[in-house]
């Protein structure tokens, strides 16, 4: 007869011929599994929160590929001219014949984008302006007489300003984000920069490689490829305003002052150029000048997308007056480095080093201009802001070119140090103005 069993003993049996073992010892509980953490997903830096909007790497890419040309074709058209008239003065007059109708007629097609929208006026100014370049090389290639290519550049000044589109289009779609908008600000920047450095080692490249025409050609292709693509995101443009209820931008409140900040701060850029070209030339490496002041432009580029990285602290007008205090400081970098030492290569590690301050204030003063333009004139305002620059370019490649000439090219580099602190002089009565009624902080991005 069986036996009861214990809880701890084993009861063994036979079924046909396999034996079966039955275990009655009680087991531990097991205890529950925890719940597996879920990993904090880090969240999206400000570029890539930027992109995320709609319709924003549509519209920028098409932009992008535009905005590559306008540092090709200022190139293009000396080694063009000059290789096929033999002047270097005839190529410099042209260019700063259309140098000259842009800073004219630039407003003038900014202010019918804002009236009739980007795509109705962009895209015809552009055909307009690129039928100009290949009448420049029809001109060039035929020996025509030399008033002619002084017209047909003139008739590329109808080119829209890309850039301050870009922006108009930021605006519009960040209105309510001055964050973010800061962020595209400071990304419009460093993409001029990089279009600026680039655009004319691709120039040169394609002429010295191909034929003298090829970098004119090639810009006017790239050029209205991308306005084509440009304009044809509807998505993110922003509204026409037929009639602006504000007042032109160049009679608003702020808007004048900016624009003596932007004459000044070209005038760093147009000297430095001429400088540092007759510097290299000095010193027997001229071919060398385009990687030095391309290096300027890399640091300005790496230090516009650092500064739109970080969330922007205090009023506009005061950050705008310490960047341009630190340009004037570290514009002292490239004088010192010629003065000291007299080598290249420490001169460009001190370029380097001084274009990080140019991004950063060109950043806040068109933040700032986008600030004080009125309502339906924001192309308008900040293509001043652009004529600005250029005005001051060409003031200051002369100021720079006349020091060289008539003192030394290591004192040439007083020009642009002098030019940043005007900049800074003339951001210092601004921002007295903006402490003032008549300016305030808090105005409504638009």
């Amino acid at each position: 007869m069986p036996q009861p069993t214990s809880r701890d003993t084993r009861l063994f049996t036979v079924t046909a011929d396999t034996l079966v073992a039955v275990d009655f010892t009680p087991r531990e509980p097991r205890e529950p599994r925890k719940p597996r953490t879920p990993r904090t997903r880090r969240e999206p830096g400000p570029y890539r929160r930027l992109f995320a909007v709609p319709g924003a790497r549509a519209f920028t890419a098409g932009n992008l590929l535009a905005r590559l040309p306008m540092g090709m074709f200022g190139v293009s058209a000396i080694v063009m001219i000059a290789g096929s008239r033999g002047s270097y003065a005839l190529a410099g007059a042209v260019t700063a014949t259309g140098l000259a109708a842009t800073a004219v007629v630039a407003p003038w097609t900014a202010r019918l984008v804002d009236r009739h929208g980007q795509a109705r006026v962009a895209l015809p100014a552009t055909l307009f302006a690129v039928l100009g370049s290949l009448a420049l090389v029809l001109c060039v290639r035929h020996d025509a007489p030399d008033w002619t290519l002084f017209a047909a550049y003139a008739a590329t000044a109808t080119t829209p300003n890309t850039g301050g589109m870009s922006r108009a289009r930021w605006a519009h779609l960040l209105k309510d984000r001055p964050d973010a908008l800061h962020t595209a600000n400071s990304f419009e920047q460093a993409a001029d920069e990089l279009c600026f450095m680039l655009g004319p080692v691709l120039a040169a490249v394609l002429c010295g490689t191909f034929f003298p025409e090829a970098g004119t050609l090639t810009g006017a292709v790239l050029l209205l490829t991308g306005v084509a693509l440009f304009t044809a995101q509807r998505s993110t443009e922003p509204p026409a305003v037929r009639r602006a209820a504000g007042r032109a931008p160049l009679r608003a409140p702020g808007v004048r002052p900016l624009l003596l900040v932007c004459l000044a701060t070209g005038g760093v850029f147009g000297s430095l150029e001429v400088v540092t070209i007759a510097f290299a030339d000095g010193q027997g490496h001229r071919t060398a000048a385009g990687a030095v002041l391309a290096l300027q432009a890399a640091g300005s580029c790496v230090a516009g997308l650092l500064y739109g990285a970080v969330r922007p602290k205090g009023p506009a007008l005061s950050r705008l007056g310490w960047c341009l205090a630190a340009m004037a400081v570290l514009m002292t970098l490239p004088l010192l480095a010629a003065a000291l030492t007299g080598s290249l290569l420490v001169l460009a590690g001190a370029l380097l080093m001084a274009g990080m301050a140019t991004a950063p204030t060109m950043v806040t003063t068109m933040t700032l201009v986008q600030r004080y333009t009125p309502e339906g004139r924001l192309n308008e305002g900040m293509t001043l802001a652009v004529t600005g620059l250029l005005g001051g370019i060409a003031c200051g490649s002369a100021a720079g070119g006349w020091i060289v000439e008539h003192v030394s090219a290591t004192a040439g580099y007083g020009v642009p140090v002098a030019a940043a602190l005007a900049a800074f002089a003339v951001a210092g009565v601004l921002a007295s103005f903006g402490s003032s009624n008549r300016f305030t902080e808090g105005r409504r991005h638009h």
